[in-house]
């Protein structure tokens, strides 16, 4: 895994094409929670009287996600704005706010952002957690998991990523590689298993 990066810190990236051609700015990340990948980004103009343009760029055509720009290879790439945000699965800033909660049923705080890897999938969430017993809130970041389940009042994550938070993007990196990595190992336990039963 590479250098993660918070959707927020997207906002008004360049889009360029691989000629140097710069064809617009990043206004939302959209992203898929159930699949927990981006599908795209809604795009506004460039310049100071610029607004939101009438065509989006699907994340199927992002040549590369870069510190400074978000790359494609020509103007083609750009699309009408359903091309992104059509699915019902889809929401972008809908996820920013709502409460995180834990497949036990535990309040793990709100979400105030959302970590995104350069290929496209979403690593976790930046929460604003409840620390009892004084119920301070701290910034932490926490791994997605598989499975998560997002409406428009929670995001429910499992239980055992609250045990790998991080306080910040590098730190969380290897929280998420070893959270992925236990969860794997869980999954192949579990096939293995299923497996000795049916013989």
């Amino acid at each position: 895994m590479n250098s993660l990066v918070l959707a927020s810190e997207l906002t008004k990236r360049p889009v360029v094409t691989l000629g140097g051609e710069a064809v617009a700015q990043i206004k939302d990340t959209v992203f898929d929670g159930p699949a927990g990948r981006i599908t795209g980004f809604t795009l506004n103009g460039r310049g100071l009287l610029s607004g939101p343009l009438k065509q989006s760029l699907p994340w199927s055509a992002v040549h590369a996600l870069g510190l400074h720009a978000v790359m494609i290879i020509g103007r083609e790439a750009l699309a009408e704005p359903a091309a992104v945000v059509a699915s019902g699965e889809a929401a972008g800033g809908g996820v920013l706010g709502v409460r995180v909660l834990t497949d036990e049923g535990t309040d793990a705080g709100t979400v105030l952002d959302v970590v995104v890897e350069p290929d496209g999938r979403v690593a976790g969430f930046q929460v604003a957690a409840i620390e009892p017993p004084e119920h301070r809130r701290r910034t932490v970041f926490i791994p997605r998991g598989e499975g998560v389940a997002v409406s428009g009042q929670a995001l429910v994550v499992p239980a055992e990523a609250c045990r790998f938070v991080a306080d910040d993007l590098p730190s969380f990196t290897a929280q998420v590689e070893i959270f992925r990595a236990r969860q794997a190992a869980r999954r192949n336990r579990t096939g293995q298993e299923g497996m000795e039963r049916t013989w």
